[in-house]
């Protein structure tokens, strides 16, 4: 690991202004920067710590009725939390317990894994990611594999999710990283229901349309049956075909579908 500076602010202005410095990087809960450094590819000359920051922390249900959620809160807290349950039980299958506690919304989020599970959490619940600078709908914020809307600088303070009337997400398991092969978070809404699938395709998280058509009309496992998702955009790898993985979108949404009902 190179050498670094450490600062940990208290005060979301506070961090802003430290970011703003040349080389600085934002730091949640480590799972995917700190490894990243230890094996050199990648040097910053100040992290900037956002675990001291208590008006990033915690879960509450806002004036709206939506699940609010500080950026710098462990997913843990998140599956301890009972308002979502199809959330919480997202956050409780997260990595391992180490991961569980020290691993943050907001991380997870701004880093935009390919395969990390809350990017389909927040796009499925149509969640607003509230940044130190502005509010940005999820279907703007994920736009390509480990890319964001995020500026330089810019963090996020909150994460906003409207709670469906029914909700689930159903995770394939790559079994070494625990992260998603396939995942499908189902959330039905009184106007419609959204699809959101991570760890299959190469634009990363996307939302399955054709799916959310056919719900919306008939909210059962059997409308889905006849649907087939393009297997050309699909990640292949040694762990499963583009065409396997379009397969288990297929199965994981019938499964998530039928849980949720």
């Amino acid at each position: 690991m190179y050498n670094f500076e450490f600062t940990k602010p208290t005060t979301i202005a506070d961090a802003v202004s430290a970011l703003a410095q040349e080389e600085a990087q934002a730091l949640g809960g480590g799972q995917t920067l700190l490894p990243t450094m230890k094996q050199r590819l990648a040097q910053m000359e100040t992290l900037v710590s956002l675990n001291g920051i208590s008006e990033m922390q915690g879960v509450c249900i806002g004036d709206d009725g939506a699940l609010c959620i500080g950026g710098a809160t462990p997913h843990a807290v998140v599956a301890a939390d009972s308002h979502y349950p199809g959330l919480a039980s997202l956050a409780g299958r997260i990595g391992d317990p180490a991961v569980r506690n020290r691993g943050t919304i907001g991380g997870s989020l701004a880093n935009n894994d390919p395969s990390a599970c809350y990017p389909a959490a927040a796009l499925a619940s149509g969640a607003t990611i509230k940044t130190n600078a502005r509010d940005i709908a999820a279907d703007d914020f994920f736009q390509g594999m480990f890319d964001t809307a995020l500026e330089d600088g810019e963090i996020i303070t909150e994460v906003r999710f409207p709670i469906p009337e029914a909700a689930n997400y159903q995770k394939f398991v790559q079994p070494a990283s625990r992260f998603a092969l396939v995942g499908v978070f189902v959330a039905k809404f009184a106007d419609g229901v959204r699809v959101a699938v991570t760890g299959a395709s190469s634009d990363g998280v996307f939302r399955w349309a054709e799916a959310e058509a056919a719900l919306s009309s008939d909210f059962s496992k059997g409308a889905v049956d006849g649907l087939n998702v393009p297997s050309g955009d699909m990640i292949s790898d040694l762990h499963g075909t583009g065409e396997y993985r379009a397969h288990l979108v297929k199965v994981m949404t019938g499964r998530a579908v039928a849980a949720a009902a």
